[in-house]
């Protein structure tokens, strides 16, 4: 039997290949009430809107390979992300593009070449990009790092981008046309009942057994842990080695929910960023608007960053991509023993969905299945 910690969307792909594939035992363990991990999401009862419980997640994608698997388990509906950025009292598309520059900076570009003037004559340059800031700065230029960047990060991050490593900002797309997608994925969908739905179906198999309320350092107490083929780790890894050189930070998020009764929407989008610094939340998810859900109400979700809850996003500065390198290590001697250590939090790097789906396909194809 293999024991899996966590079942999120890393712990629930592994442990699906294993049943079925291997057609060997599973036991998956969460600590939480519920499966899906940060992407659980449930109808609320007032409303009939169905909602992230820990914030909006949109799946999107270029691997084939994802794709494929993720429709052998549901059903997947095209879904084309936008988001706004309320600044200057005016709403403005991001990511940046010839339109969110018009807005904000006073331009009138009409098409790609003028764009790409523009943003050559506005991008910062530098000999060698060390942080977060030098790397906004020499995608967008100062005026719009100032204007959408600069507080934002601080905001959500509890770190200015200098204090960050360049790969926090490195992803910031920026579109030289009038396309306002957030993303530009060939696939970008919804599952058609949702993210719970997808991650039960893929633990419905006669192999898996599930126990929830479930903490792993509790169960290390009650159960011998040699009994086990193989144990996946996909929880913080500084907490399975009980913080031995210190605590890595994570940023957590707090959500407060507001319904309104007979309102059709209270925002013009689904999803709202602040970046200025006069508004404490990072930004407003009204989740009606996420396939045209028909409701006579509306839910709508502030979320605000801060140190101390779950642990969601790694926070990469020099003092925790040092500390981690010495848990890595730790985790490579675990291995010899047969844990390994899967997803976000156990390799402290962000990952999209999809990019835990093909991380987790591919540990198992080279980790477990040649074995």
């Amino acid at each position: 039997m293999f024991l899996i910690i966590g079942c999120g969307i890393s712990g629930s792909v592994i442990a699906e290949r294993i049943a079925n594939i291997l057609n060997k035992k599973v036991l998956i363990i969460d600590k939480r009430n519920h499966i899906a991990g940060n992407c659980y999401d449930y109808t609320d009862h007032d409303t009939q809107i169905l909602l992230n419980k820990y914030g909006a997640h949109l799946f999107h994608t270029n691997h084939e390979d994802v794709w494929n698997y993720i429709n052998q388990f549901d059903t997947w509906i095209r879904w084309e992300h936008k988001v706004l950025a309320y600044i200057d009292n005016k709403y403005v598309p991001i990511p940046v593009n010839i339109t969110t520059v018009n807005q904000l900076c006073n331009q009138n570009i009409q098409n790609e070449n003028e764009m790409k003037i523009w943003l050559n004559n506005n991008q910062d340059k530098f000999d060698e990009i060390v942080n977060s800031e030098e790397m906004a700065r020499s995608r967008v230029g100062n005026e719009l790092y100032e204007k959408l960047i600069k507080n934002y990060t601080y905001k959500q991050w509890g770190r200015y981008p200098s204090e960050l490593d360049k790969s926090v900002l490195e992803r910031i797309p920026i579109r030289n046309n009038f396309d306002t997608r957030y993303f530009n994925d060939k696939y970008q969908v919804f599952p058609k009942n949702g993210y719970t739905n997808f991650v039960k179906k893929l633990l419905n198999n006669k192999n898996i057994q599930i126990r929830l309320n479930t903490d792993f350092i509790n169960l290390k107490k009650t159960e011998d842990l040699t009994k086990f083929e193989k144990i996946i780790y996909t929880g913080p890894i500084d907490q399975y080695f009980d913080n031995k050189f210190d605590k890595l930070e994570y940023r957590s998020i707090d959500f407060l929910v507001e319904k309104y009764y007979n309102m059709n929407f209270y925002q013009p989008n689904s999803v709202i960023n602040y970046p200025s610094n006069d508004i404490k939340f990072t930004r407003c998810v009204e989740y009606k608007h996420f396939l045209n859900q028909k409701s006579r109400h509306t839910v709508v979700v502030f979320e605000t960053t801060n140190d101390d809850g779950e642990p969601y996003y790694p926070v990469p500065t020099d003092r925790n991509i040092k500390l981690y390198e010495m848990y890595r290590k730790l985790a490579e001697e675990e291995e010899k023993k047969g844990v390994y250590f899967v997803g976000r939090l156990a390799n402290y790097k962000y990952f999209n969905m999809d990019q835990a789906i093909k991380n987790s396909l591919d540990f198992f194809s080279n980790k477990l299945y040649t074995t």
